[in-house]
């Protein structure tokens, strides 16, 4: 993006994250777009397809559309899940886009909830200390007053929204992930890698089992692990709601801080946090000071699937029986086009029965803070994607980003089902211990 001048497109642009002329330019309105869009396959809407999308924010550029209701409501009813980029015979970034449209209403202060996302973005996110104390303050909730709460029938009675919303939020962890280990941690035999692991902010503090199985994987594997102590969130929820300063801080922030490491990789477990980190040399191309250094960044960056494959991982000796499906998050198949990796990886494990997911790559609605700001939206997304689900007759669902982690999960339990919710790595390293177990 440039942010420099403003060509005849951009006159009605704020100067934040403006898209080049040639991204602007790019779509063919072919509408190649639309059946793998989940918003149009709900409305049917032209606007709320990606072409649609598009036209608006051109026109928005060009100053003959304003900031309105409607084109606020159309930028944030957009998943951003990227399907539409994946199938765009002329490749459009159309993430870029709507992030770039999202950052102009981010500027105006006109969307409902702004000065709300702006305190958590921007005071919870940038700071560790003040976001494991609001964990803290959560985790004491949900074990203690929350079971009180519902004992007495009060859940009855508050509003619907407060409700839906305490169901969807992850449980915290008993203890936060870089409470529990050392920055530096040796596998037993030497070391053939040396990497970095972003422990990431919401994963630190409620998946700290997936972190922790992450790190014995990687062990397993011959890696010397560095987990930065002064590490900070990636900067992702931020630049996806339009608040690129605060991105672009946290990102240099994470840049000094790996940098100076002399790493082979920076793993990550978190799909939308190694897109995103990925996509740090793109953030930062129009900084001097940290343009190279945010390539270098980049290039190191890994999913753990993607790593894993790339070393020739250690394959799990003894069978660990179970049957299972896996579901293709967004930020992982559509930004970083990741599909094979973690397919492989699932189906090396033996004694695992897999069954391909029909529409494995379609949104399941979590979307970062989408299903709480749009609920119904979101569910009637899901619902989609549980049907699928639920036809593999699987035992474990298996994803690799937290968000879809804890969608699937609300919307299994919405329709009882007893099939569990698993991240890849942590099937993993069950197998792993299952093996050792079996050697004992």
């Amino acid at each position: 993006m440039s942010s420099d001048t403003k060509s005849p497109l951009h006159h009605s642009f704020a100067q934040v994250e403006i898209p080049d002329d040639d991204i602007l330019t790019q779509c063919m309105h072919c509408g190649l777009c639309l059946p793998v869009c989940p918003t149009y396959s709900l409305v049917g809407i032209e606007r709320s397809s990606p072409r649609g999308r598009i036209r608006l924010i051109k026109e928005n550029a060009a100053g003959r559309l304003s900031l309105t209701e409607t084109f606020i409501d159309e930028m944030y009813f957009c998943l951003d899940c990227q399907a539409c980029a994946t199938v765009c015979p002329a490749g459009v970034n159309y993430g870029q886009l709507v992030e770039a449209a999202r950052a102009q209403i981010y500027e105006s202060k006109k969307e409902s909830g702004f000065w709300l996302k702006k305190f958590f973005f921007r005071q919870v996110f940038t700071s560790f200390k003040r976001l494991k104390f609001l964990a803290r303050l959560l985790r004491l909730y949900q074990k203690w007053f929350e079971p009180f709460l519902k004992r007495i029938g009060l859940f009855r009675i508050i509003p619907e929204r407060l409700v839906r919303m305490q169901e969807l939020a992850p449980r915290i962890s008993d203890h936060f992930f870089d409470e529990t280990i050392s920055e530096k941690t040796l596998p037993t035999e030497q070391p053939k890698y040396r990497v970095g692991m972003l422990s990431g902010c919401l994963m630190n503090v409620m998946f700290a089992d997936i972190n922790r199985d992450t790190l014995e994987v990687l062990l397993h594997n011959y890696c010397e692990i560095i987990t930065p102590r002064e590490q900070v969130c990636c900067g992702s929820l931020a630049a996806h709601n339009g608040d690129f300063e605060i991105a672009k801080k946290l990102a240099r922030q994470n840049i000094d801080i790996f940098f100076r490491l002399n790493l082979d990789a920076i793993v990550i477990n978190s799909a939308g946090c190694s897109a995103f980190m990925k996509e740090y040399a793109q953030l930062l191309h129009g900084d001097e000071k940290y343009r190279e250094k945010a390539a270098r960044i980049t290039g190191l960056t890994r999913d753990v699937h993607e790593f894993l494959m790339e070393i020739d991982f250690k394959k799990p000796v003894s069978p660990f029986q179970s049957k299972v499906t896996y579901h293709d998050a967004c930020h992982l198949v559509h930004t970083q086009k990741i599909s094979a990796a973690p397919r492989d990886l699932i189906k090396s494990i033996p004694g695992v029965e897999y069954v391909e997911l029909d529409e494995a790559s379609w949104c399941c609605g979590s979307a970062g803070i989408y299903n709480l700001i749009r609920y119904n939206d979101s569910m009637k997304i899901l619902d989609r994607k549980v049907k699928n689900i639920l036809q593999t007759g699987a035992d474990i669902l298996l994803t690799g980003n937290p968000g879809c982690m804890g969608q699937i999960a609300y919307g299994l339990k919405k329709a009882n089902s007893p099939m569990q919710v698993m991240h890849p790595i942590t099937l993993l390293n069950l197998a792993y211990k299952n093996s050792v177990r079996n050697d004992q």
